[in-house]
């Protein structure tokens, strides 16, 4: 599939949800102009969109699977993973976003307070500084030039109760589609590490940029600081490389982590900072 047909059926799957929202306020208002049943066919199409989609990117990585690219390690510390390549592909479940091989990160300090566990009632929610990967800081993986860098979208609360997962599904999720990109991944950072290869940083802390588009950076040094921003559970580091600097048309790259490899779901880590700054990225 083309880059630009990818743009197009990008755009058109966001303006058929649109729709369908839409559809759905106007109902409670108003009777529509049209049969119950036709106000399924965006829905399907929207479904049937995806689903070629997500084949055309499939066939593409099993014609032309690209080769991992080495790089350092975006933090330092001990941190775990949650949904992660290593245990499969597309890890989150889309190619979409360039999110194939996209892995999440979280804090796990050996000592002080552990990260708050998810539970089903209460409470409902906690705040960012309850998670010791909030305000951590996000280091460069290579030398790099910086592609895009936005820090403006607010940190959310956690959505760490099943009445905070279902709002962030049902109500959140979908807003947060309309919205676009930028929207989903809330702050974040790309970077253009060069050969064709590009780094993102998702779900970045408001305000905390350390860098702006056109700076150069060297590996290891600080970009930003860990956030909740973006559609994210709780505080979080979001990483992937991508193969173009649009989200929207992207393919995703996979990915190691020089000293670390690639962390399966669960597996516990640690990244020194002399990890981050050994040598260019190349490809493994």
């Amino acid at each position: 599939m083309s880059i630009r047909l990818r743009k197009f059926t990008a755009v058109l799957q966001r303006l058929l949800v649109l729709y369908v929202f839409v559809q759905v306020v106007a109902g409670f208002f108003v009777d529509l102009p049209y049969p119950y049943w036709a106000g399924w066919l965006p829905i399907v199409a929207v479904i049937a969109l995806g689903f070629v989609r997500r084949r055309a990117a499939g066939r593409e990585i099993e014609a032309r699977p690209p080769a991992p690219v080495e790089v350092g390690p975006p933090v330092t510390g001990r941190w775990s993973a949650l949904n992660s390549p290593a245990d499969k592909v597309p890890s989150h479940g889309t190619h979409s976003l360039g999110q194939t091989y996209a892995i999440d990160i979280v804090a796990e300090p050996a000592e002080g307070p552990p990260r708050p566990a998810p539970v089903w009632f209460w409470p409902v929610a906690h705040r960012n500084r309850a998670y010791p990967a909030f305000g951590a800081p996000l280091l460069a993986v290579e030398d790099a030039t910086v592609v895009h860098a936005e820090d403006g979208q607010r940190d959310h609360l956690s959505r760490s109760s099943l009445a905070g997962v279902l709002y962030f599904w049902l109500i959140e999720g979908i807003g947060r589609t309309l919205g676009g990109a930028r929207r989903i991944v809330g702050n974040h950072l790309v970077l253009d590490l060069g050969g064709g290869t590009y780094a993102v940083y998702a779900h970045v802390q408001r305000g905390s940029l350390a860098v702006r588009a056109g700076d150069e950076v060297a590996a290891g040094q600080l970009l930003a600081r860990c956030g909740n921003s973006g559609n994210s559970t709780e505080p979080h580091l979001h990483f992937q490389l991508m193969d173009g600097p649009d989200l929207a048309t992207a393919r995703g790259v996979p990915f190691r982590w020089r000293g670390v490899g690639v962390p399966a779901g669960k597996e516990v880590f640690t990244a020194g900072e002399e990890a981050a700054a050994q040598g260019p990225w190349r490809a493994a």
